[in-house]
């Protein structure tokens, strides 16, 4: 059963070693172990890449968004696990039928939905969407790895 959660980013970043300005994921709003995880990503006209994307006409790049999705991914594996070892890290390692249906404009709250697809010998694959006003800006298929560093 999904259960409505709401975890902060002090939290989250006890899950993930993302910093800003690289941390994407600002709260965790619905959590279901081993299965799927819903967050936002408030974006807004203060993040450093609008500086140069683009100067006139801001959007937040397509890369920027993957990776708001292969963290969330991160931390449902992570928190499913009750939590990340000091030496183990999850790598965004694959990416498959990545698709970009949507604009992501200042102002813009990103809902991040991604789902386990499966998992086995560290590597777990996860749909993954990113929508805005519940329309999809971006949809993808993203592995992760779990490390010892």
């Amino acid at each position: 059963m999904t259960e409505a959660v709401n975890i902060d980013v002090r939290e989250i970043m006890s899950y993930v070693p993302h910093r800003y300005p690289f941390l994407l994921v600002d709260r965790v709003v619905e959590f279901e172990a081993d299965k799927r995880l819903k967050a936002i990503k408030n974006v807004t006209i203060n993040e450093p890449f609008f500086m140069g994307h683009f100067e006139n006409y801001p959007v937040m790049p397509g890369v920027l968004i993957i990776e708001a999705l292969a963290q969330a991914s991160g931390i449902l594996s992570i928190k499913s696990l009750g939590g990340r070892a000091e030496n183990e890290i999850y790598f965004f390692v694959g990416i498959d039928n990545a698709r970009f249906k949507r604009q992501v404009v200042p102002g813009d709250q990103l809902v991040l939905e991604v789902e386990l697809l499966q998992q086995k010998r560290g590597i777990a694959k996860y749909a993954a969407k990113a929508l805005v006003d519940g329309q999809v800006a971006c949809e993808a298929e993203i592995m992760c790895a779990k490390r010892e560093v």
